[in-house]
């Protein structure tokens, strides 16, 4: 996501701020709404789906696990750090923690999520998605499984549940899946296979899945896109590189003016993020950045904003 420079015709004027039509795919590929399911599952499977959420009626005893209590460790933490981050909400006390984490016992309880059965966390481990536990991780050789292997128990994951991220939508399909093959449970939606979405005509799926984007029309001009979304003009079409630097440059542009050399730098380079945050600068935009920063020191593009 950020700003980028594309060459354009000088006579080219699609609206500004308006997502290029070649980045969307057209209307006529949408399917209809299957009518037998919400996303795909089979209603066994929709079932499960519901109790990982807490939208249907949850009991812990159902995986072999014990209720959370207001005086779990990992509850009382919860709940310390959010009187702490939020007094004038949830109070301040004993008295105030103690509420907090009977409700959030209560909240976690609710759901399958929290209380996962060792064939569970099996799954979930066979589809490597407990590399907290399972793997090691260096700058230089990246995620490594440990040796020998790690079976982390469903204590340990429904205690890390509570904190941090937990778990995913990913693994929430992984836990689902997997609990279906063992009770001999179809997973997939009979009616559309699994796509939650019917076709309107034989064949449609597979053009939508050939659909690709194309690009605005290459020529002289030089016009700023934005990335935030699938790329729209920002700018007008100017003649030449020294020209949209200029506007760029411009002090009526208010805040989101850059200075020219940094605009010129940017120019050359063809893409900045929106911005970048670092220690010793804060957050500035991500054009200033890259104008007033070597090759060297310039951010990732797949790993900024």
């Amino acid at each position: 996501m950020g700003r980028e420079v594309h060459r354009v015709p000088l006579g080219f004027n699609w609206p500004l701020n308006k997502v290029w039509e070649g980045f969307l795919k057209p209307d006529h590929f949408g399917e209809d709404q299957c009518p037998d399911c919400k996303i795909g599952y089979s209603p066994q499977a929709q079932n499960l789906y519901d109790l990982w959420y807490g939208k249907l009626p949850f009991d812990p005893a159902s995986t072999g696990s014990a209720p959370w209590r207001h005086d779990t460790l990992a509850v009382r933490a919860l709940a310390e750090r959010h009187i702490r981050s939020a007094p004038e909400f949830y109070g301040t006390g004993e008295t105030a923690t103690a509420r907090e984490a009977q409700r959030l016992a209560d909240l976690f309880n609710q759901q399958w999520s929290h209380h996962l059965s060792q064939d569970d966390i099996d799954a979930l481990i066979a589809a490597e998605r407990l590399h907290d536990f399972t793997h090691t991780r260096s700058r230089e050789e990246g995620w490594q499984k440990i040796d020998p292997p790690v079976r982390p128990t469903a204590e340990q994951i429904n205690e890390w549940s509570l904190t941090g991220f937990g778990h995913d939508g990913i693994n929430a399909h992984v836990v689902i899946e997997a609990r279906c093959e063992r009770e001999g449970i179809e997973t997939r939606c009979p009616t559309c296979k699994g796509h939650s979405s019917l076709e309107r005509y034989e064949g449609q799926r597979a053009e939508a899945e050939a659909w690709e984007p194309t690009n605005p029309p290459k020529g002289e001009g030089w016009q700023l896109w934005e990335t935030v979304s699938e790329g729209s003009p920002i700018s007008p079409v100017f003649a030449s590189a020294d020209e949209l630097a200029g506007w760029m440059s411009d002090p009526a542009r208010g805040h989101r003016w850059v200075p020219p050399a940094a605009a010129a730098k940017f120019i050359a380079e063809g893409w900045a993020p929106s911005f970048v945050s670092t220690a010793s600068t804060g957050v500035v935009s991500g054009v200033e950045w890259v104008g007033h920063h070597t090759d060297d020191e310039r951010p990732d593009r797949s790993a900024t904003s």
